[in-house]
C-alpha cells in the first residue's frame, strides 16, 4: 500500500510570500462570459515551493531547462532537523551518513509556521560546503528561502557551484524522517531563474 505526501504549498491570493513582499503575491483575473470562465495568473516564478535555477544567483548562470526531470524523480531522503535553532549547521548534518547522489529534504521547525517567519531555519555556508563536498544531488527546505542574513549569499553560491538543486518552499509538516521517492516537477519554463513546482512524496515504493 503506498501513501502519496503532497508537499507543496498551496497558490492562491493572500499566500505566504517571501517577506511579505506584496509584488511577490500571486494576482488571479478571472473574465466570465455566459457560462465561460478564464483566468490569467500573475505569478513570481519564486511563488510558493519552486526549484531554483543557478541564473537565480550566478551572473550568466544557467536557466531552468538545464536542471534535467530525470534529477527530480527518484529517491529521496527526509532529514528530521526540527530540533535545530537559527540554522542548519555541518555539525547539524554530520549524524546523518549523507551519500554521493542523494536527494535530501531538510524538515525542520520550518514547517510548523503558518505566515512567514524573518527568523526562518536556513541552510548555513558550513553545511552547503559539506552538501558539496559529498556531492549530493539536491537538497530541499520547507522554508522560502535556503539562506538568510549570509552576505553574497553564499549557501546559494556554493550548492550551484556544485551543480547541486535547490528547491525551496516544502511542507513536510506531517511527513516522517525516512526514504521517500520524489516527483518534483516545476513549470516547464524556458530562461528562467526558477519555477514553481507540485512536489509529491511517495511511502512504499522503494522496498
Amino acid at each position: 500500500m503506498y501513501k502519496i505526501y503532497d508537499v507543496s504549498m498551496a497558490i492562491h491570493e493572500g499566500m505566504t510570500v517571501y517577506k511579505n513582499k506584496p509584488e511577490k503575491q500571486p494576482a488571479f483575473e478571472t473574465v466570465q462570459n455566459n457560462y465561460v470562465s478564464e483566468t490569467r495568473v500573475s505569478l513570481d516564478v519564486h511563488t510558493g515551493t519552486h526549484v531554483d535555477a543557478p541564473l537565480h544567483m550566478v551572473v550568466s548562470g544557467e536557466t531552468m531547462e538545464s536542471i534535467s526531470l530525470e534529477d527530480l524523480v527518484g529517491p529521496c531522503r527526509v532529514l528530521d532537523l526540527s530540533h535545530v535553532k537559527d540554522g542548519i549547521t555541518a555539525d547539524d548534518l554530520a549524524p546523518f551518513d549523507i551519500q554521493e547522489g542523494e536527494f535530501l529534504l531538510l524538515k525542520t521547525a520550518n514547517s510548523l509556521d503558518t505566515a512567514f517567519n524573518p527568523d526562518f531555519i536556513y541552510v548555513k555556508e558550513d553545511a552547503a560546503k559539506l552538501l558539496a563536498y559529498k556531492r549530493v544531488k539536491g537538497v530541499g527546505i520547507d522554508a522560502l528561502g535556503i539562506e538568510r542574513s549570509q552576505p553574497g549569499h553564499p549557501t546559494h553560491k556554493c550548492l550551484f557551484g556544485a551543480k547541486i538543486i535547490i528547491i525551496e518552499g516544502l511542507r513536510l509538516q506531517d511527513v516522517p524522517a525516512g526514504k521517500y521517492f520524489m516527483m518534483a516537477a516545476p513549470i516547464k519554463l524556458i530562461g528562467t531563474d526558477a519555477a514553481p513546482a507540485r512536489v509529491v512524496l511517495v511511502e512504499g515504493l522503494l522496498g
